[in-house]
């Protein structure tokens, strides 16, 4: 939760005794910090809505936000106004950490938060599935893979053409999901949604080592009830393409909805479309 009022309040109060440009450089310093997970500069400013040039000033320490603009980017990041006086590190939520809290201790625990590199390598990652909502349609898309803290987490974002097709938003701010990957033990699962979502999804994956060491292979489930049309489950595969640039570039392209005839073979394969999914 954001204390926007209260934080600004105690800011402001605390500023007049530290001099602006200190201010500038602390919150310059900070503002790299919060955008350290983010890939693309760009990216981040279009999903903030702040010019490009006026985001360097602040990353530089030469320009403070307005107070709108300081709202805007504390709401973003999950901080309050400390973010102008304190260390990025004691305004972020603390905390017991949840797997490890005494009621599921030793049920979740270390084990299988810890996910061996061999198992699931960091980077990035294409996929391929059924559609949700159309069977004559597949998705592809485009994942990455990295680690923090201890922590395996995943990133991407929904083909435009599927959530268009639904009607949906398409900023890049609703496209985005996120996700907690963990060891099993035949695979990985992740647990991912969307920001503020109360809806997710729950995926397993698992080496396919007969046919390429860098697929897996496993299925996708929504936490939606059962309707008329439509799955709730489906197979899908995973392609590790590492940091090839190329490679990643090409398959971003190539994202979105398409008909079989556009699934490369080898994923067709393992997605097993001539058997029913149980």
């Amino acid at each position: 939760m954001v204390r926007f009022v209260t934080a600004k309040s105690q800011t402001a109060a605390a500023s007049d005794a530290v001099d602006p440009a200190e201010l500038r450089a602390i919150f310059g310093e900070n503002l790299r910090k919060l955008s350290e997970s983010y890939s693309s500069v760009a990216g981040l400013c279009r999903e903030l809505g702040i010019n490009r040039t006026q985001f360097n000033r602040y990353l530089s320490g030469e320009s403070f936000p307005r107070p709108d603009v300081l709202h805007r980017i504390c709401q973003f990041f999950g901080v309050d106004a400390r973010v102008l006086l304190e260390p990025v590190e004691a305004i972020q939520p603390g905390g017991v950490d949840l797997l490890n809290h005494p009621v599921v201790a030793g049920f979740f625990g270390a084990g299988p938060v810890q996910v061996p590199m061999e198992i699931f390598p960091d980077g990035f990652y294409r996929f391929v599935r059924p559609s949700f909502i159309d069977d004559t349609q597949f998705v592809r898309g485009l994942v990455y893979i990295s680690r923090a803290d201890g922590y395996t987490f995943l990133r991407g974002y929904e083909s435009r053409a599927a959530l268009r097709s639904q009607g949906l938003s398409l900023k890049p701010r609703d496209r985005e999901f996120r996700g907690l990957v963990m060891r099993q033990e035949e695979g990985i699962m992740a647990i991912v949604t969307h920001r503020d979502s109360l809806a997710c999804s729950f995926n397993f994956l698992t080496q396919e080592t007969s046919f390429q060491s860098n697929l897996w292979e496993g299925y996708v489930t929504r936490t939606v009830r059962e309707k008329v049309t439509g799955r709730r489950a489906t197979r899908m595969v995973y392609e590790h393409l590492g940091r090839d640039r190329r490679a990643v570039m090409e398959a971003a392209r190539s994202s979105g909805l398409v008909p079989l005839d556009e699934v490369p073979q080898f994923h067709a394969r393992l997605l097993r479309l001539d058997q029913d999914f149980r």
